[in-house]
């Protein structure tokens, strides 16, 4: 059940781009920020949420996506045009495409120029700390992201691991951060194994790893893919299947080992609630990445009760800690190892399963809203 959340009474507009196109994690957070700030909008005839697409591509589509109490407000201009000038200058302004707001909330790294109370978010620091792992667009946010941090009032991170980076790289007083950690939907906890059927048809035919992102380079499936040849070498057939779901991404082409490519099931895109089904229904999530900004999938996996084998770095230690089993992204052998004992594990006890559902219940939508709250607060008041 969704908790009430208390915004300043102001005219707060959004940046929903992220809503255009497939969902995957940023637009999912942009789709449950804008679900809970619009529970009591109808109430409060002083609240008013306004949404803005800073693109032409698909944005008709965008009234569909919105909840009914926020308004669609925008001009249809490229996104590529707004960017170059974005880089460069103060114009347009988001008023331009929005009309008049007390707050505007850049949520996808970009901040636009306005005269309203600035919040950004920035989800993670990769396209500054690993440039070789990020795509030639997300490479240009450098100029934006920062140009963005001087437009805003408030800065808004999902973990305390990104606050402090950015506190660091940005030399940003602590006072404009705000930690505003994601949340895990409550269909998460209710999601159950995909049918006999359907997993026949996804071609799941035995028990099955998953993985849950997009092909990209700080994913690190190449790595994941050398450690589970040597792991199957090991032990054969009867190590679990290999699903990796998720959209392409970019970046070299995923080159599966010879040996083991009849046991890697590449599902693509999934809907969440077949996503959710897949997790539900695995051995175990496999969550290699170098780097990460928060590190949702594997508290969704926890949310299902599923055991979850994850890189160690900062983004997994902060939320799903030593319930999960955490590995050097780097340690290929180490990897390997983990994969095999996927093998041999004994069936999985529902205390266990119990303590991972109790971690990820700690994470809702509704608490990331109060948070963002706090922070247009804080902005508007100066």
């Amino acid at each position: 059940m969704h908790g009430r959340v208390t915004c300043c009474s102001v005219r707060i507009g959004l940046d929903a781009t992220p809503l255009i196109g497939p969902r995957t994690g940023i637009g999912r957070y942009v789709e449950h920020l804008l679900a809970e700030l619009a529970i009591p909008s109808g109430a409060d005839p002083d609240v008013e949420l306004v949404a803005t697409a800073f693109t032409a591509r698909g944005a008709s589509g965008l009234p569909t996506a919105l909840p009914q109490a926020v308004r669609n407000r925008g001009r249809r201009i490229p996104a590529r045009g707004l960017r170059w000038a974005w880089e460069r200058s103060e114009f347009p302004p988001v008023e331009l495409l929005s009309g008049r707001l007390d707050v505007f909330h850049g949520t996808n790294f970009v901040l636009p120029p306005s005269r309203a109370a600035g919040v950004l978010t920035v989800h993670d620091l990769a396209y500054l700390r690993y440039r070789e792992t990020v795509s030639a667009d997300s490479a240009h946010l450098q100029v934006l992201v920062e140009r963005g941090l001087r437009r805003a009032a408030v800065v808004c991170t999902p973990s305390n691991g990104v606050a402090q980076e950015l506190i660091e790289s940005a030399a940003l007083p602590a006072d404009r951060v705000v930690v505003t950690p994601l949340g895990v939907d409550a269909s998460w906890s209710t999601a159950g194994p995909p049918t006999a059927d359907r997993r026949r048809a996804l071609g799941l035919t035995g028990s099955y790893l998953v993985f849950a992102g997009n092909v990209e380079p700080r994913k690190n499936l190449p790595m994941l893919l050398r450690a589970y040849a040597a792991a199957h070498a090991a032990t054969g057939d009867d190590l679990p299947l290999l699903a990796l779901a998720g959209p392409a991404g970019w970046g070299p082409p995923l080159e599966v080992p010879g040996p083991v490519a009849r046991r890697v099931v590449r599902l693509g895109y999934l809907e969440q609630h077949e996503l959710q089904s897949v997790v539900a229904g695995a051995r175990a999530l496999v969550f290699p990445s170098r780097y990460e900004g928060f590190g949702l999938p594997p508290l969704e996996a926890f949310a299902t009760g599923v055991p979850v084998l994850a890189s160690d770095i900062a983004a997994t230690q902060e939320t799903v800690g030593s319930l999960a089993h955490l590995i050097d992204p780097e340690d290929e052998d180490g990897w390997a190892e983990a994969l095999l004992g996927t093998a041999i594990a004994p069936p999985d006890d529902a205390p266990a399963a119990a303590r991972r559902r109790a971690v990820a219940a700690r994470f809702s939508w509704s608490a990331t809203a109060r948070a963002t709250c706090a922070a247009y607060r804080r902005a508007v008041e100066g």
